[in-house]
């Protein structure tokens, strides 16, 4: 398996990890954000001097693709394109909404009755979300909702669910139900992209660094928009 530097800058959290073989070499993490402008450049030149003490490499750069923070997202992913351009390495974007899936299921030891549904913050009661069975298989693709006393009620009726994510705390007092568990402590992180990142290297699913663009927390009513006219809500 390849020496991959791992890059997450979705949200306010900032970090970086090195991972080779499924292993975690190298890892920072800042919950003192927004600070990727000024910690991102500083991390990730720690973790390729790691290797290059080593007398290696990155062979790939993984970065999260969203959706996510504006300026946060910018800077990883140019910072990713920046290392892919200049080492002549691919790149690999890892979806935001499945490495919090991807926590949360292995935090949960993913038990089977649950489904899992990620929640990014997208201001007032809106929030970008996808849904996922224990086994990280989407259920429902990333959308744009508004939250209400309605929102998952019929899921819910037979369905446990796991919400988690920084978008599922404000919806506890709109979601209420026996079958509705609320994760604490699940954040996007550089550590919890290594799994899903060496799976992409193996399909060799790269992305193409020279018109690579995140999926940005932005237009949220034109996207809400969007799914109702696709009969996602």
């Amino acid at each position: 398996m390849p020496n991959i530097l791992h890059i997450e800058t979705s949200t306010n959290v900032c970090s970086v990890a090195l991972s080779q073989n499924g292993v975690i070499l190298f890892e920072k993490k800042s919950f003192e954000g927004p600070s990727h402008a000024a910690l991102l450049g500083v991390f990730a030149e720690e973790a390729v001097n790691y290797l290059k003490q080593k007398g290696e490499r990155p062979d790939a750069v993984a970065v999260s693709s969203g959706p996510g923070s504006y300026t946060g997202l910018r800077i990883g992913v140019s910072l990713a394109k920046g290392l892919c351009f200049g080492y002549d390495i691919p790149l690999i974007a890892v979806p935001t909404l499945d490495i919090l899936a991807y926590q949360a299921i292995r935090k949960n030891q993913r038990n089977p009755d649950y489904l899992y549904c990620a929640m990014l913050d997208a201001r007032r009661m809106e929030v970008y979300s996808a849904l996922y069975d224990s086994n990280l298989a989407p259920l429902r693709e990333t959308q744009a909702e508004i939250i209400d006393e309605n929102s998952y009620r019929t899921l819910l009726e037979t369905q446990k669910i796991c919400f988690f994510g920084n978008g599922a705390a404000k919806c506890k007092n709109s979601i209420q139900s026996e079958n509705a568990l609320f994760l604490e402590d699940i954040h996007p992180l550089a550590t919890e992209m290594v799994t899903l990142a060496e799976a992409a290297w193996e399909k060799k699913a790269f992305a193409d660094t020279a018109y690579f663009d995140p999926y940005y927390l932005k237009d949220f009513v034109a996207t809400v928009a969007k799914n109702k006219v696709l009969g996602n809500q």
